[in-house]
Formats: C-alpha cells, sequence, structure tokens
C-alpha cells in the first residue's frame, strides 16, 4: 500500500481574499472589452413613430421615404415615395429595414464599416470613413415574388390594349366588353341602325 503525504495548509493572510477577487474581476472585465470590441459593428434603429406588422426582409422591395445626412447635419440625399428591394441598400441600411414596421417612422445611424467606408459614391457629399444617419419612413413593401408577378399582369394588359383589346377587358372572360354571355371569345352580332 502506498502511503499518503500530508500537507498543512498555510492560512490566508488577512486582505489576500480581496485582492484575488479584485484580480478576477479585472480579467473578467477586461475579457468583456475585448469581446465588445470585436462585435461587428451594427445601425442603430430609433423608433420614432411605431409602424404595424412584420418587418421586411432580404427578398422584399421597399416603399420609402427617406433623408440621409452627415453626422453634422448636412442633407447628402432625399427622395419620398422611393421603391427599392431591400437588398440593394448598403448593408446598414438594409439590416436597419429588417427592424422596421410598415407605417413607422425611424431615425437610423449606420457605422462607416456598413456604408460606403472609404469609397463614397463618386460625386456624392459623402467623405471617406463617414458614418451615416437617415430618417426613414417605412410606407409599404412587398416580396419581389408578388412585384414581378403584378409586373408581368400589366404586361399582358398593355399587350391587349395594343392588339384592339378594350381597356380593363380580359379575353374569355364573361361580362367582358364585347363579348357574348356564357360564349367566352364571341362577340354580339353588330346591330344595324
Amino acid at each position: 500500500m502506498t502511503e499518503i503525504t500530508r500537507v498543512a495548509l498555510q492560512p490566508i493572510t488577512k486582505g489576500s481574499l480581496t485582492k484575488i477577487w479584485l484580480g478576477v474581476a479585472v480579467v473578467a472585465l477586461a475579457a468583456g472589452g475585448i469581446a465588445y470590441a470585436a462585435l461587428p459593428p451594427t445601425p442603430t434603429v430609433k423608433t420614432l413613430s411605431a409602424g404595424t406588422g412584420d418587418s421586411p426582409t432580404m427578398e422584399d422591395v421597399v416603399l420609402i421615404n427617406y433623408k440621409g445626412m452627415l453626422q453634422d447635419g448636412t442633407v447628402f440625399d432625399q427622395n419620398k415615395g422611393y421603391p427599392n428591394p431591400v437588398a440593394q441598400f448598403v448593408p446598414g441600411f438594409s439590416k436597419a429595414l429588417m427592424k422596421m414596421q410598415r407605417g413607422g417612422k425611424y431615425m437610423v445611424e449606420i457605422p462607416s464599416a456598413l456604408a460606403y467606408g472609404a469609397n463614397p459614391p463618386a460625386g456624392s457629399a459623402i467623405p471617406a470613413n463617414a458614418d451615416l444617419k437617415f430618417e426613414v419612413e417605412l410606407l409599404d413593401y412587398k416580396s419581389l415574388a408578388e412585384i414581378q408577378q403584378q409586373q408581368r399582369i400589366m404586361q399582358q394588359l398593355q399587350q391587349m390594349q395594343q392588339q384592339g383589346g378594350a381597356p380593363g377587358a380580359v379575353p374569355g372572360m364573361p361580362g367582358a366588353p364585347g363579348e357574348m354571355p356564357g360564349v367566352p371569345g364571341a362577340a354580339p352580332a353588330p346591330v344595324q341602325p
């Protein structure tokens, strides 16, 4: 059998325990600061007037009113009733839109890394590495698939009008102008005066 050697523990001197806990707190704060610094930048979205319903996704097209400003308040761009796919904005603006609701008004701050960074658009008033602010009103949004379907319908209606169809007439629909009830595509017999 092996013999166990016993070692007596030394008593902790007065104040050492406090120093140990202070050391643990300093290490925890330093680790938290490093973790915070490593976080990717994100846009800040402040609600000025709440909207309702769901938020748009990257697959949606939004209709917005906006005013873009530099940090000193200089307006570099503004537009009303502007339609655009969410995915085609700068990354920070897209992320901010996905936090908004239909009918809401928002103040958005976008860090340079999520805006134009060192490469602002040519001819714009935006300097390199500028953080941007926007006032945004999300009027409406629809899915890209829904908009493409509406565009196809509009193109079909335009083609029908160009081919001599009456406005609003859909061939084969009962009650469409120029058609006999119950007989799709059949025109009524001409009436002699």
